[in-house]
């Protein structure tokens, strides 16, 4: 059983503790709770529906094999979303995606002129966004997802993937930069 006395206290802790003790009823049930949550996670990093449902499964897998190391110091959710992540950015950089450091590219100014701040202009033109977003190289989606969608810092997008938090904000800087060209040009 998981010790969550000075932990984060979840509300399906009684199916997480099945889950600990094999009990596959409550792996179902955490499954059919999370799945789409997490297969939405994995998609918008990927971008690639089969793929998404893959890792999906893998991170489930791998959650259920590992649950022991669970310690309840976060949520049930973004711990298995950590693991989503992770195997999500597995599949990327087995594609080969390159984060550019900026200490190759010196001092970086915003030229746009414009910032995409207002949520009203993302709900307007939500899926002119989407697409744009989805003619971004690989490396800028995955900042853009982590950043905006998932909500991580720069310092937790640094240690996910091993770059420092200057370049993640580096490379959000330049995504967000392309992706206002992108909307202008569509």
């Amino acid at each position: 059983m998981v010790n969550v006395e000075a932990a984060y206290k979840n509300i399906h802790q009684d199916l997480i503790d099945g889950c600990i003790a094999g009990d596959q009823k409550a792996q179902f049930q955490v499954y059919k709770l999370y799945f789409k949550a997490m297969y939405n996670t994995s998609l918008r990093i990927v971008n690639d529906t089969l793929e998404a449902e893959d890792i999906m499964q893998e991170a489930f897998l791998s959650a259920f094999e590992k649950i022991g190391t669970y310690s309840g110091a976060v949520s049930f959710g973004a711990w298995l979303k950590r693991i989503v992540i992770n195997k999500s950015l597995d599949y990327l950089n087995k594609k080969k995606v390159i984060f550019e450091e900026i200490e190759k590219h010196g001092e970086l100014h915003d030229d746009s002129g414009e910032e995409i701040e207002s949520k009203q202009i993302f709900e307007n033109r939500l899926e002119k966004v989407k697409e744009a977003i989805e003619r971004l190289p690989e490396g800028y989606k995955v900042i853009l997802n982590l950043y905006m969608i998932e909500g991580y810092d720069h310092d937790e997008i640094g240690d996910i993937l091993k770059i420092s938090s200057s370049t993640s904000r580096s490379q959000l800087s330049r995504a967000k930069q392309k992706l206002v060209a992108e909307l202008r040009y569509s």
